[in-house]
């Protein structure tokens, strides 16, 4: 009688970089890495849903900040090759994620609307908003962020001003 034991799966992943340097990923934290990402798309799409459900016209905002040159700059496109990210072409990675127009009269108000599952902005993030909000970009910047209610998900929208607050 044979005893067998079971065969352990590589942990380690090999990836070659674009500059031709080796990195090895966990297989663990690769698909953690693949179901956060497929999440925070599924909902940043239920958050554009709800916004033009409420009446916003929703677009995808394709600027960035740079706050070296202090202004807002157009948004790198990157190419993922094939083995990191199946060979994609990524366009919309401006920050905020939307920015929404709503018509008031004769005026229309414009907003943006940043989706983050916990709803936690970083440090370089936060101060993006304060120098879009200082330089009357956007009226108000919101932060979408997910709350389950009896098992059911809503999108929750804090302004930003109440994170400011708490700034130090």
């Amino acid at each position: 009688m044979e005893l067998k034991s079971p065969e352990k799966e590589v942990e380690y992943k090999t990836v070659f970089k674009d500059d031709g340097s080796i990195k090895f990923i966990k297989k663990t934290d690769e698909k953690r890495g693949r179901k956060s990402r497929s999440s925070g798309g599924q909902f940043e799409l239920r958050a554009r849903k709800d916004l033009e459900e409420k009446g916003w016209i929703v677009d995808k905002w394709s600027n960035q900040v740079d706050l070296k040159r202090e202004g807002v700059i157009p948004c790198k496109r990157v190419f993922k090759r094939f083995g990191i990210g199946k060979g994609v072409m990524t366009i919309g990675t401006g920050f905020p994620d939307f920015v929404c127009f709503e018509k008031r009269g004769n005026t229309y108000e414009v907003i943006g609307v940043e989706v983050k599952v916990g709803g936690v902005l970083d440090r370089i993030e936060k101060e993006k908003c304060v120098w879009l909000l200082k330089n009357n970009i956007f009226s108000k910047i919101l932060v979408a962020k997910k709350v389950k209610i009896k098992n059911r998900v809503h999108v929750e929208y804090v302004d930003f001003e109440e994170i400011s607050r708490k700034m130090r």
